[in-house]
């Protein structure tokens, strides 16, 4: 579908778009107009329906100007609107449309029709939008309604008593159906208008882009034919001013260009045999040359426009040729000097590997040196760190035994006070001994009557000769007591002495130690740093190993090489009739260039490819990629 489409002809897609778009706007016109006529006549009926509403409110205030409700009757003035049918025929006959007055929401009086065709009296105002506007806030509703399943254009007010209670409704309306019919036959003319429009607009584009596309038409038949090889054709349009006058002017251009192309071509083909016959000649020199044969030259019977080809090669295969005689000589000489620099890397290598092997063990020595020295300074600090808490210790024992000689001290002044206490009991047992001997006395004067009290004087008696001698005992044992603290005292003292020995010893010993610690961590530091120099001599001889290796390598390499080179360069020849071997077997036929490189010395060549690369294999490979590169 799509192929076909863009097969058409541009008069065809132009013609196709124009219709569509004309026809696209004859649609879009026709319903925006319609809509706008609806929307019109929804206005018109609209306020069609506040004319008929005043209309309606004038005729009832006719009959009254004041409603009341007295029971299931509707009365204006003194008329009775129930089954009344003269208001709103009245309505009717003067605006048109339905009238309907309600109570409450009952249809009282009405012209509005049932199916069957009478009057819908005794029905119910259906719930909505209009019954809860009018009877439920009393306010006036505007809008569409379905009626008896009819919609409506509709207006309800609410009709209120004298104390401004709504008592019914008021209803004017107009038949949707009506409306639509009167604008219908306005649709259908403006459809036929726009169809119409839309055709006549339709052919006379069609008109007008045939004629506009048929110069294109011709101008494509034209390129068409150039296409083909033709050139004594007529290139239409070319007076015009348009785009199709220019491409008519770019079109005779490409004619133009054709024609001298095919001038040109005519031209070339007499140069054809001439460039056949150069490339022959010029094919088979290099042929020859690709075999080794640096004498060939090109002459005989060459065309003349192709003579600098051919001066140009043979003077490149001049210079080739005396840059190989060069390159012949200069092998024998590199092979022996790269002989030389191999044996001496091998030498260097070995002496460099016993070397490394020297400064590894010596490495390893001295990381297990600094790995035990070390191991003596860590354990110095931990040395130090006991004798740090040995001291705190003896000060804390230090400062327990003052403690003890302190709570001695006040021990020994308790015992003072107990044995004034001691000496109060004393006194106070001789006194209660006193007073029974006097009890005694007294009971003896009284006779038998004062025997219990004897017997009471008797036990004081005992009683306080006990209490003495419990107190001489307390006395004998509080100084005993005294004499022990005494002791214990100077005893604590004797070990408060020892501990401040202790402590300056061991002050001693851990300055000792601090000392010890300090030098252990300064050797270690010292060990390390010369550990770290002689890693790093390792490390530095380990690589000048490996690049003394390589170089032992690199020599060989080039010695390879160079004799690869000279085998190379032997299969050239250079003299009508002399190869490489022959002219190794007689140097005097070397060329000037070879002959002056023969003199020199195989070290002085040394010196030169030393100069020239820091690396023996990467002359031989430089050597041997500008050959084969060449």
């Amino acid at each position: 579908m799509f192929a076909r489409i863009r097969n058409l002809s541009l008069a065809a897609k132009t013609t196709a778009l124009t219709i569509c778009a004309l026809l696209l706007l004859a649609t879009g016109t026709f319903f925006v107009s319609d809509g706008a006529v609806t929307d019109n006549a929804a206005r018109t009926a609209a306020e069609r329906q506040e004319t008929n509403m005043r209309v309606a409110w004038d005729v009832l205030r006719s009959y009254g100007s004041e409603f009341r409700r007295e029971g299931d009757k509707l009365f204006v003035g003194d008329q009775l609107l129930n089954d009344w049918s003269e208001p709103v025929d009245r309505v009717k006959a003067l605006v048109g449309g339905t009238a309907t007055i309600f109570m409450g929401d009952l249809r009282v009086t009405s012209n509005v029709r049932k199916p069957d065709g009478t009057r819908a009296i005794g029905t119910r105002l259906a719930a909505g939008e209009a019954r809860d506007a009018v009877l439920g806030q009393g306010t006036p509703y505007r809008g569409e309604a379905d009626i008896l399943g009819e919609t409506f254009y509709t207006a309800y007010d609410p009709i209120k008593n004298a104390a401004g209670e709504t008592i019914g409704v008021l209803y004017v309306g107009i038949p949707k159906a009506e409306v639509t019919a009167s604008i219908s036959d306005l649709r259908r003319s403006m459809a036929i208008a726009c169809v119409l429009i839309a055709l006549a607009a339709a052919t006379l584009c069609f008109l007008v882009n045939r004629a506009m596309f048929r110069p294109l038409s011709q101008m494509n038949g034209a390129m068409q034919r150039l296409a083909a090889g033709e050139t004594e054709i007529d290139i239409p349009a070319r007076d015009r001013g348009d785009e199709i006058g220019r491409m008519g002017t770019a079109l005779e251009v490409f004619r133009q260009a054709t024609i001298a192309k095919q001038a040109a071509e005519t031209a070339n083909a007499a140069g054809q045999a001439d460039r056949a016959r150069a490339m022959d000649a010029l094919g088979t020199a290099l042929t020859s040359l690709s075999d080794g044969d640096l004498t060939i030259r090109i002459a005989g019977d060459f065309p003349a426009d192709y003579e600098m080809l051919a001066r140009d090669f043979n003077g490149a295969v001049a210079h080739l040729r005396e840059l190989i005689g060069s390159v012949i000589e200069s092998s024998h000489s590199l092979r022996t000097g790269s002989s030389e620099i191999a044996q001496a890397s091998e030498d260097l290598a070995r002496r460099t590997e016993s070397n490394a092997a020297s400064l590894e063990e010596t490495s390893a020595a001295l990381t297990q040196i600094d790995g035990r020295i070390r191991a003596t300074a860590e354990a110095a600090g931990r040395t130090v760190t006991r004798a740090d808490e040995a001291i705190s210790t003896v000060s804390g024992g230090r400062g327990v035994a003052d403690e003890a000689v302190q709570a001695m001290g006040r021990v020994r002044e308790s015992a003072k006070g107990i044995d004034e206490v001691i000496e109060g009991v004393d006194k106070i047992a001789f006194q209660t001994r006193v007073l029974a001997m006097n009890a005694a006395v007294e009971a003896g004067r009284a006779g038998d009557a004062g025997r219990g009290f004897a017997v009471v004087a008797d036990l004081v008696s005992a009683l306080a000769m006990r209490a003495e001698e419990e107190a001489k005992r307390a006395r004998d044992q509080l100084t005993l007591t005294q004499t022990d603290i005494v002791t214990a005292v100077e005893a604590v003292q004797k070990v408060d002495g020892a501990l401040a020995g202790i402590s300056e010893g061991v002050g001693e010993v851990h300055q000792l130690l601090g000392g010890m610690a300090s030098d252990n961590q300064a050797q270690a530091a010292a060990i390390s740093q010369i550990s770290a120099a002689v890693s790093s001599m390792d490390q530095a001889t380990q690589q000048n190993a490996a690049m003394v290796e390589e170089t032992s390598a690199a020599a060989r390499n080039l010695n390879t090489e160079s004799e690869a080179l000279a085998g190379k360069a032997g299969h050239f020849r250079i003299i009508d009739g002399v190869s490489e071997g022959k002219l190794m077997a007689k140097p005097d036929v070397l060329t000037p260039k070879a002959s002056a490189l023969k003199g020199k010395k195989p070290s002085k060549i040394m010196k030169t490819k030393a100069n020239g690369s820091a690396n023996g294999h990467y002359v031989a490979s430089s050597a041997s990629d500008d050959w084969t590169n060449f």
